[in-house]
């Protein structure tokens, strides 16, 4: 089982913080963002994680380097060498195939903290690789910022239809989905929902910790609250 982590973008609302550190290597909890997904990666057994980049590539690449120290090998899709040259999410895909195989893959973003267990996704990969399904995505309750949310779930399948859930940027793809496409800029959405209009995409909905980092204040917010729980663990492990 492989995985994508998307990395490419200059994550505009983060700016200035990130005009000169890519975003996914800034931190909270005393971990860079992108090393929350590696890590949670790594313990659902996946060994292979590929990461695509452009804004600041070189810096993401010097700094993750061959994903050894994580247990795991990571692989680069350069999409370019600016934030300008992203493909987006589903020009990021189509992009970096040949390196995820023909084998069903997770795909996630590298600026999202969450406690979602990876290995929980193993019956819909199956799925998947029998042909029952084309993609499936990990759900979460609407946050503030995205009241309106972006899809319905019924069933086990995703329905464009009310109440509306959010895409927890958490997702798996047969690599045939995207058979003739061109590697260009484009985004998956609304492109998948036809594909979801026809039954083809299953759901689930994660109701633990999620938190998609967007904003200056919303990662030193996260930090505080991800040292505060680590500093809790340390005086509960510490206890007779």
């Amino acid at each position: 089982m492989k995985a994508l982590l998307f990395a490419a973008g200059r994550g505009e609302r983060m700016r200035p913080r990130s005009d000169t550190t890519a975003k996914p290597l800034l931190r909270a909890g005393g971990r860079r963002l992108i090393e929350w997904q590696i890590e949670a990666l790594a313990r659902a057994g996946v060994r292979e994680i590929v990461v695509n980049t452009a804004h600041l590539a070189q810096q993401i690449e010097d700094t993750l380097g061959d994903g050894s120290r994580y247990g795991v090998r990571l692989r680069y899709s350069r999409e370019g060498e600016r934030a300008e040259d992203a493909l987006e999410t589903l020009g990021g895909i189509v992009q970096a195939l040949p390196l995820l195989g023909a084998a069903p893959f997770i795909a996630a973003s590298s600026d999202i903290v969450t406690d979602f267990d990876y290995a929980g996704l193993a019956q819909p990969l199956a799925a998947i690789a029998r042909g029952d399904a084309d993609a499936h995505l990990v759900l979460v309750d609407n946050p503030p910022l995205h009241a309106a949310g972006d899809m319905g779930l019924a069933g086990g399948r995703i329905r464009m239809q009310r109440p509306y859930l959010t895409y927890g940027n958490v997702g798996i793809f047969s690599p045939a989905l995207f058979d003739g496409l061109q590697a260009g800029r484009a985004r998956l959405f609304p492109w998948l929902y036809a594909f979801a209009e026809q039954g083809r995409v299953s759901g689930e909905h994660f109701r633990g910790r999620w938190h998609n980092v967007g904003t200056p204040a919303e990662l030193d917010a996260l930090d505080a609250e991800l040292s505060a729980a680590a500093a809790g663990d340390g005086r509960e492990a510490g206890r007779p």
